[in-house]
């Protein structure tokens, strides 16, 4: 149960809004007791304690009341980081702000998932420390697909259930269909078999153990092709965030 008594918490800042003259309202998601929206008093008066604390893509240990409902508050703040390339990169930054969308829309405000807690700061780390932002951000939609309610079928075909060595994704029968079944939907999406392997591989790679993971740019196109059709069609995910990454990606091929 989740008291109002102040005590340290770990949070993740997702995003932060203006709140009247000089408050700011700060949503964090945290280990302990999920996402949580602050209200922090005077942050946009000069010379605020807390300012840096704050800051877009923060993250560490603070101390504050963690309130049932309504709005929480944070008193104080320890050990508190930023993932620095994130803030100062454009490219970074829209990925990053989209996987954090992402788990935002993902779970309801108060419910605890330390698991998933975890998981987000594995995948901001990695992205911020050079791992290729467009896979993290794959691996994480993946993942996150059946917090959303789809759990498509990856380990084997959809339609009789056997193992086989040749797949292809149909979004009728929600999951991969074996070759046996390819004529059963004519609209299924005609993938490689490497991109078949890395929607296998993404769906239990544990972001916290991951090395270096080449993927050439077809088969990243095609991972975007299948994963942006189930969020669009399935999720019914439209966030503005995933919109602006998509901007940019046509804005290099412009």
């Amino acid at each position: 149960m989740v008291n109002t008594r102040s005590r340290p918490f770990h949070g993740i800042l997702l995003y932060r809004q203006n709140y009247r003259e000089h408050d700011m309202l700060v949503k964090f998601f945290t280990a302990e007791a999920g996402k949580k929206m602050f209200l922090i008093r005077g942050a946009r008066r000069p010379k605020f304690k807390l300012t840096a604390d704050i800051l877009p893509f923060s993250y560490g240990t603070y101390d504050g009341t963690l309130k049932k409902d309504g709005l929480s508050y944070i008193s104080d703040a320890k050990q508190v980081k930023h993932f620095t390339q994130i803030s100062d990169d454009l490219t970074l930054n829209a990925y990053a702000t989209y996987v954090m969308g992402l788990v935002d829309a993902a779970f309801s405000d108060g419910i605890a998932a330390p698991k998933w807690f975890d998981q987000l700061f594995y995948a901001l780390n990695l992205i911020n420390n050079g791992f290729d932002p467009a896979i993290v951000t794959n691996i994480m939609e993946v993942q996150l697909l059946p917090v959303f309610g789809i759990a498509p079928q990856l380990k084997r075909c959809a339609v009789c259930g056997r193992k086989a060595t040749t797949y292809d994704y149909s979004e009728q029968f929600e999951g991969l269909i074996c070759d046996r079944h390819f004529a059963a939907d004519p609209h299924r999406f005609h993938l490689e078999p490497r991109t078949i392997y890395y929607l296998q591989l993404f769906s239990v790679v544990n972001l916290q153990k991951i090395g270096k993971i080449n993927v050439n740019p077809r088969t990243k196109r095609q991972l975007q092709q299948v994963l942006d059709q189930i969020y669009d069609n399935e999720v019914g995910l439209n966030l503005k965030s995933k919109r602006f990454l998509r901007q940019m990606k046509d804005w290099s091929v412009g």
